[in-house]
């Protein structure tokens, strides 16, 4: 069994930015940029125009962003590995990781295997149909795209994060509708007031997202009422999924400490979990943030922190 000083799991922003910093640290990090369990390179390879990350004022597809991090990372030695990890062993040294193919030892381990957006099972809402053509989970990563801008835009959801993002929403759609299965919203009572009070809010109580249809992007939703059964048909320009995520750390099988929301918990101002040499980065770890950039710089901050461990404890020079 080969033995490696670090071991990433998981690739996306967060991945790849800590194969980058510690490959040019010479700890010839192994990186598992994952398979069957999400695209290699995390939600960004689902996404069309990044245009928040900074260098590209233009913009950038989120699959070529992440392509030019992968390179980076492969130019300055690390070694990519397009397997899932199934399983990790954490309570003795070296820690030891089983993947789909390859089984490997490593002194220390970066975990960044993000986190996934909820979605609902709706016509028109899958991978392969309106799914980022009008259809995402993130208003601030999305909201600004032309697409969206001065159009109806439906937000799904009735907690902080959908009166958060259907709030955000109001600076770029021509009005907010707020769609909610119950006669009230399970959001704090201080956000719940904001977005109803809001002028270009509108919740649309008692109601579920039937279908979602268009051409080439959105062009209209269908509701039905739960109370009623009736359906109606509403123009529309974007759909955004505000449900939840679910951090991806089933393979870890409650080795780690979590969150009560489920992320990984980690030392305040930095990327330490609860075992040593076992650090974390990205949205596995973030459920405020949840950007490309804030991934990135957890990235570099675990790679960091790692180097600095793996030094303390004699085990690079």
């Amino acid at each position: 069994m080969q033995k490696r000083k670090l071991v990433i799991i998981g690739s996306g922003p967060a991945g790849y930015t800590a194969a980058i910093y510690a490959a040019r640290a010479n700890l010839e990090p192994l990186l598992f940029e994952g398979f069957y369990s999400g695209p290699a390179g995390g939600q960004l390879m689902t996404t069309t125009d990044v245009e928040n990350y900074p260098g590209f004022p233009e913009g950038i597809q989120g699959p070529e962003l992440m392509l030019l991090c992968r390179k980076q990372a492969e130019r300055f030695g690390s070694e990519i590995l397009t397997e899932d990890v199934k399983e990790v062993f954490l309570s003795s040294h070296p820690f030891k990781i089983v993947a789909s193919k390859t089984e490997v030892e490593a002194d220390a381990i970066i975990v960044a295997t993000g986190a996934t957006a909820n979605r609902l099972d709706v016509e028109g809402t899958r991978d392969g149909e309106f799914w980022q053509r009008g259809v995402t989970a993130c208003a601030v990563c999305d909201g600004a795209a032309p697409i969206f801008r001065d159009r109806d835009l439906y937000v799904v959801g009735g907690g902080d994060t959908a009166c958060e993002e259907a709030i955000f929403l109001t600076k770029y759609g021509k009005k907010v509708y707020l769609i909610h299965r119950r006669d009230e919203l399970r959001a704090s009572k201080i956000m719940g007031e904001r977005a109803i009070k809001h002028p270009k809010i509108e919740v649309v109580w008692d109601h579920v997202l039937a279908k979602v249809e268009g051409d080439s992007v959105v062009q209209s939703v269908t509701l039905k009422n739960v109370k009623t059964g009736l359906e109606q048909k509403r123009d529309a320009g974007g759909l955004f999924f505000a449900i939840g995520f679910n951090p991806n750390t089933a393979f870890l099988q409650g080795q780690l400490a979590l969150e009560s929301n489920g992320y990984l918990k980690i030392t305040p101002g930095t990327s330490y979990t609860s075992v040593e040499g076992v650090f974390a980065a990205g949205d596995v770890h973030d459920h405020v943030y949840r950007q490309a950039v804030s991934a990135a710089g957890s990235g570099c901050m675990a790679a960091l922190d790692a180097e600095r461990w793996l030094s303390s404890q004699g085990l690079i020079d």
